[in-house]
């Protein structure tokens, strides 16, 4: 059985999530207090219904004071050794805040901080640091779009969620913001740029003439050894810590040639020694 609990901040893509596990054959459960997350997973555990065999329940801060109860629920499912995997999903205050302006959608707790929007994502974000915590996976949606982040969750869960640490290999733009769920960080802006080779500025390091030109050069090469290297060191240690996600990032300015080329070389590596990973280009698309 695999059970799966999503939280995270109001207007991050809980209901995103939601519908993307659905998609890959997740039975799910939206808005149910924590308190039920044991009752439910007794539930399905006891099913002789295959379909009944995935889930995932959507628990935040709409069920109010009661939210709580969250710990107390986790600390139960892990003494009593039930397995499960808690994803967060997680947004820039700014993000979040424009995101409600385009909606016009009420904060949960507006009520409790006088209407205003602001006061409240405060009042979330400290009711769930500690969640966010204990978190075995952790996306931050701020750029993020619908599709991107349905990609992430297929991903991750479409193998078995229950089967050791999962590597995220992730290209980025440094113009863009850096990836705040990224564990380990390479800036590659170090690297002989094809942005200005005017015959390869439109192509990106999914393409061979990008990848080729980018590799070809010594620096390149040395910046290669060195990073694998020193990801062959830490993965074992990662692991050993009991860490369910690993996400290793690699940006250039605008995340489209130099990222990309060492975010490739990053999967392949990782791949060919047998680890599940997947790779996720974040900024590739953009202007």
């Amino acid at each position: 059985m695999e059970f799966v609990i999503i939280t995270g901040l109001s207007g991050a893509g809980k209901s995103v999530a939601m519908r993307s596990m659905e998609d890959i054959g997740y039975y799910c459960v939206d808005n149910i207090p924590p308190a039920l997350v044991t009752t439910f997973y007794d539930l399905f555990e006891k099913s002789s219904d295959e379909r009944m065999k995935k889930m995932a329940v959507v628990t935040d801060v709409r069920s109010g004071e009661v939210f709580t109860d969250l710990f107390t629920v986790l600390d139960r499912l892990r003494a009593e050794e039930k397995p499960y995997k808690l994803l967060f999903l997680d947004a820039q205050d700014a993000v979040l805040l424009r995101r409600y302006k385009e909606t016009r959608r009420k904060h949960p707790l507006s009520d409790v901080t006088k209407g205003s929007t602001e006061d409240a994502l405060f009042l979330e974000r400290r009711l769930l640091m500690q969640v966010k915590a204990r978190a075995d996976y952790v996306i931050d949606t701020s750029l993020l779009a619908q599709k991107q982040l349905k990609e992430r969750i297929s991903s991750l869960f479409l193998g078995d969620a229950s089967l050791g640490m999962t590597v995220t290999c992730l290209s980025f733009g440094f113009k863009y913001g850096l990836p705040s769920e990224a564990d380990l960080v390479f800036d590659v802006r170090c690297l002989p740029n094809p942005f200005y080779i005017p015959e390869l500025k439109r192509h990106t390091g999914l393409e061979a003439c990008v990848y080729d030109y980018v590799m070809q050069f010594e620096q390149s090469q040395g910046f290669a050894q060195r990073m694998l290297s020193l990801v062959d060191f830490s993965l074992p240690l990662y692991h050993q810590e009991g860490k369910s996600q690993l996400v290793i990032a690699a940006g250039c300015t605008g995340g489209k040639h130099r990222s990309v080329t060492m975010t490739r070389v990053l999967y392949q590596h990782i791949q060919e020694a047998g680890q599940r990973v997947i790779v996720h280009h974040r900024d590739i698309a953009k202007e």
